[in-house]
């Protein structure tokens, strides 16, 4: 969001531009040889993927979280043979690759489950059974978590806390119904690993989920006055952030400054966000206009929903009328960042 080196890190240490370049001049020759020979080129998600798998082997790394880029059958992170699959909620994204439907995304999705591995997953009804039949073809074991084996929950503005099965009191320092699925599914991958013989302290597990930081997730990134900023950009996330608002600000009155890439359902999120009736929105074109969505479509979108209180506005501009106009409102910047 910041910098291209943080996708890249190591006990949250990131990759150096050293390192990068070091690694990156090897494996350009690779890749110009490839291209001479291939009709398709490399894509970029895969240099960077490669960049990834060959610095962590330098650094020796034990365990690697390696997320996918869009997920499936095709995934260049397939390469890497995992000792647990994680999937988590599927939505509607990446719908002119993965397919139109939930369906057909599942089964694009459950390419990643790896033969004689164990997969964790949120219940869907819908997609379920799709994962549970590609575990099957590849005698994985699927590990479902379902909502109804989190209890006592509770939250505040600083924190969440859960009970998810054996652990008690989880306290969470991210917001949102959505992350207390999200940790009950790490907790449910602690528990394989543990199965498998590894040793990790509870004490550990506290410590890492009290003090995690989700970048762009709900985030305040202001307190006077209360701007918070969320990357969320289809469907599934943007209903997530409409609900996570009504919960932790339910009387308040909120002011909206969103942008959208072209390629992401800009359609659907104005539609949500403008059933805030109360609100006020500002609509921008992001730092790329030829991969973001222009303001006035973004405004003239609106326009199906609200007959007022909606403008157009560069994103530095609506940020600086904002705090001067509005600073008595929370403030939300809904916008799916591109790094250049």
């Amino acid at each position: 969001m910041i910098k291209y080196n943080e996708r890249i890190t190591v006990n949250n240490i990131e990759i150096t531009d050293k390192e990068m370049s070091d690694i990156l001049e090897k494996v350009a020759e690779k890749v110009e040889k490839y291209n001479k020979e291939h009709e398709v080129p490399v894509k970029e998600f895969e240099v960077v993927t490669t960049l990834a798998l060959i610095y962590f082997a330098e650094k020796e790394c034990d365990f690697v979280v390696l997320e996918t880029g869009l997920g499936g059958i095709d995934d260049c992170t397939n390469i890497a043979e995992g000792l647990i699959s994680i999937i988590t909620s599927i939505g509607l994204d990446h719908m002119d690759i993965l397919g139109k439907t939930i369906e057909e995304i599942a089964e694009k999705k459950a390419g990643i489950i790896k033969q004689n591995n164990d997969t964790v997953m949120l219940y869907q009804e819908k997609v379920t059974k799709i994962i549970e039949k590609k575990c099957k073809e590849k005698k994985n074991t699927l590990h479902l978590v379902n909502k109804n084996d989190i209890t006592n929950y509770s939250f505040n503005e600083e924190n969440q806390k859960i009970d998810y099965k054996n652990y008690k009191n989880i306290e969470l320092n991210l917001k949102g119904k959505s992350q207390i699925y999200n940790v009950a599914e790490v907790l449910e991958c602690i528990n394989i690993l543990k199965q498998k013989g590894y040793d990790i302290k509870e004490e550990a597990i506290r410590e890492g989920l009290k003090t995690v930081i989700h970048k762009a997730r709900f985030e305040m990134i202001m307190k006077n006055p209360k701007i918070i900023f969320d990357g969320g950009h289809n469907e599934d996330a943007i209903n997530n952030l409409k609900e996570t608002i009504e919960m932790y600000y339910p009387n308040e009155q909120k002011v909206y400054i969103l942008s959208s890439l072209k390629t992401k359902d800009y359609k659907t999120v104005v539609k949500i966000l403008t059933q805030d009736k109360n609100g006020i929105f500002f609509f921008t074109t992001g730092n790329d206009k030829k991969k973001y969505v222009d303001k006035k479509d973004l405004y003239n979108e609106a326009k199906k929903y609200l007959s007022e209180n909606i403008y157009q506005e560069e994103l530095e501009d609506a940020i600086k009328i904002v705090k001067e106009k509005y600073k008595d409102r929370i403030i939300m910047i809904v916008r799916k960042l591109l790094c250049i």
